[in-house]
């Protein structure tokens, strides 16, 4: 009896990849498979069938021989079986390959028993003045250890832990319902592949015990807030000696009465009389570095931005410095005397009205409403 086409048999095209012949054969595997056929000998041909097929096309050379010389590539003897064996090869090798994904693949793989510990976090509040220039820090995190006396173990010293007779030292064990099988924690042990007797007096089995850790952070200058600072290995102990997990600091730097962080630069917010920003002179404005000197030109608006170069903060990453970016705000004065009073009004009658060379803006402003008003009544 002559062999059917083995892309036939998939029902795929002869240009098809491998995920469509690995997805083909997921679908007729589980429609012909002898769990599920309840022994109808037809089926179970069908079957192999469907499994030779797919053994040959999802391997790039057997599939090249196959596309280049067809069944007679593999025909040793006239009986059609020859080659690679006919499909009489393990079955719970091809399956698991395509079926790993879903029940947790064949072939005796097992995953590993020690459990990591957990992660750590651990929040850290810091002023401007500590995240630009970095500081050291002592930190006292409450968190599991390993215990000393069975060194982590959780067996009392002298015993050892015995391999669990359920799972035999796999930590899981395999469930068939049918067609499927699932993997499942051993129930036993709980996944750890072993069975402790005797088990240690102060950690009572665990291989670990509570304990507040005194720690000692280095906080590196230019942090900012979001950023986490990781001590490797210094989380919680995992349970029966199994490696402890990493603590990390997050930090957050708190709100400054006088500079806004944003990035590498630093803004800040510098009144001004209105005096000075009609004459011009210098100021005096804060850095993190100590005092500096600004210049503010004569006519300057409130809003106008001045950059000092370098007067920022050091990037942790790049090293690049930031600046400083003052802003002017023309402060309107208050509690003036009848002096004050009259000569302010002296000054601005001055000044012209509205339309006076001295306030450009405002000349602009009242233009614009006036057309504004004109093109409304035309």
């Amino acid at each position: 009896m002559s062999k059917r086409d083995y892309y036939e048999v998939l029902g795929v095209s002869k240009d098809a990849g491998e995920r469509d012949i690995k997805k083909a054969y997921k679908r007729l595997a589980m429609k012909y498979h002898p769990d599920r056929t309840a022994g109808d000998a037809e089926l179970e041909t069908k079957f192999k069938e469907v499994k030779e097929a797919y053994e040959v096309l999802t391997d790039s050379q057997k599939r090249q021989m196959y596309d280049q010389y067809g069944h007679a590539a593999f025909d040793q003897n006239g009986g059609g079986q020859g080659g690679f064996g006919g499909g009489q090869g393990d079955f719970g090798d091809i399956f698991g390959d395509v079926f790993g994904d879903i029940f947790g693949g064949g072939g005796g793989r097992r995953q590993s028993r020690q459990q990591r510990g957990a992660d750590l976090r651990y929040n850290m509040d810091l002023s401007l003045e500590e995240a630009v220039r970095g500081k050291n820090a002592e930190i006292k995190v409450p968190t599991w250890v390993s215990c000393s006396p069975c060194d982590g173990s959780g067996a009392k010293a002298g015993s050892k832990p015995k391999t669990c007779t359920t799972c035999h030292g796999a930590g899981q064990v395999q469930m068939r319902q049918g067609f499927f099988a699932v993997q499942q924690t051993c129930p036993t042990c709980q996944g750890t592949g072993s069975i402790i007797s005797d088990p240690c007096n102060k950690c009572h089995g665990q291989g670990r015990v509570e304990k507040t850790k005194t720690l000692s952070v280095k906080i590196p200058a230019g942090v900012d807030t979001g950023d986490r600072i990781r001590l490797s290995g210094e989380g919680e102990a995992g349970m029966h000696g199994a490696p402890a997990g990493d603590l990390y600091v997050q930090v957050s730097v708190r709100e400054h009465p006088i500079f806004v962080r944003d990035g590498n630069n630093l803004y800040c917010e510098v009144p001004i009389s209105f005096s000075t920003a009609a004459l011009g002179g210098e100021i005096e404005v804060p850095t993190l570095d100590g005092r500096a000197n600004l210049k503010i030109p004569a006519e300057s608006q409130t809003g106008k931005m001045f950059r000092m170069r370098g007067k920022g903060v050091k990037s942790v990453r790049s090293g690049a410095v930031g600046d400083l970016i003052c802003k002017v705000v023309i402060e309107t004065p208050v509690n003036l005397n009848d002096r004050q009073k009259e000569l302010l009004k002296e000054f601005e009658e001055s000044m012209g009205g509205e339309n006076s060379n001295n306030r450009p803006k405002a000349q602009g402003f009242f233009d614009g409403v006036k057309k504004f008003f004109d093109d409304l009544t035309k």
